[in-house]
């Protein structure tokens, strides 16, 4: 068996089942996807189809625009005018899928690698990460029933999910706010102020930060407890984080870059042009 993970598709299907093809995957083989299966690509629609089918061989962590596409369907909210969700939500089983999606993780662990859409805050350590993850999968993942009588329940969560605060944490925190605070260290985290609060502004290379700000992933990783992260988000770090125990695996295909699968087994890197405008 191998085991493959992949960065943020973002609707790019074409390239999604070329990388398949390209590193033969079989029916034996597990297929790790980093979040962000969604939006800004052509195929959004067929990408969530597909990536249900396989089920029993994907492990899928949920990135900051899976979310937002939950929220529109649950949470009331409205498309925005970069979005390409047209055909997903015009489909018949825009809801079927949407349910799916919302009982994904937010965080995988296995092999000795922990999978995450943004990455790990370093004032978490693993277990605390894993146990700050389990509570939002539990809201969002509910089942209707359960939702009936939640104090919060999964419409409640993605109707309330936008927002930058609280940007730093705190354990005393409960509720919406403390949902949103995890959700946004775990699927919207890039930098870092000295005293771990996020920044949502910089999106751009580690060689233009701001002052004042660094990386979630230059701090030491001893809290990690070995593990490696795999993660996504970042799209200009082009696969190359440059720090130990940390894999990037955003490599822009939306952007007509390349989407990469990284193989647990021995560390290579396969990578599929994109083929947007093709």
């Amino acid at each position: 068996m191998a085991v493959y993970a992949v960065g943020d598709v973002q609707g790019c299907w074409r390239e999604l089942e070329a990388l398949l093809l390209k590193v033969q995957f079989k029916d034996s083989d597990e297929l790790w996807l980093a979040g962000d299966l969604i939006n800004r690509g052509p195929d959004s629609l067929r990408v969530l189809r597909e990536l249900r089918d396989f089920r029993a061989q994907t492990r899928i962590v949920l990135g900051n625009h899976d979310l937002h596409f939950l929220a529109i369907v649950f949470g009331g909210h409205s498309a925005g005018a970069k979005d390409t969700f047209g055909e997903l939500l015009a489909a018949d089983d825009v809801e079927e899928l949407a349910h799916w999606l919302r009982r994904q993780k937010l965080l995988h662990t296995d092999f000795g690698y922990t999978m995450v859409h943004a990455g790990l805050p370093p004032q978490w350590d693993l277990k605390h990460a894993q146990s700050y993850a389990q509570e939002v999968e539990a809201v969002i993942g509910q089942s209707d029933q359960d939702a009936e009588t939640a104090d919060i329940s999964y419409r409640d969560f993605f109707a309330a999910m936008y927002g930058n605060k609280p940007s730093h944490w705190d354990q005393a925190l409960s509720g919406m706010e403390r949902l949103r605070c995890i959700v946004n260290y775990l699927t919207r985290m890039r930098l870092l102020y000295p005293d771990g609060s996020l920044d949502f502004a910089h999106k751009g290379p580690v060689r233009d930060l701001p002052q004042g700000l660094s990386p979630w992933f230059a701090s030491e990783p001893s809290q990690r407890n070995g593990e490696t992260v795999l993660f996504g988000h970042w799209a200009s770090l082009n696969g190359d984080a440059r720090a130990p125990r940390c894999v990037a695996l955003d490599t822009g295909c939306v952007w007509g870059r390349k989407l990469t699968a990284y193989r647990l087994d021995d560390g290579v890197k396969i990578t599929q042009p994109a083929m947007i405008g093709q």
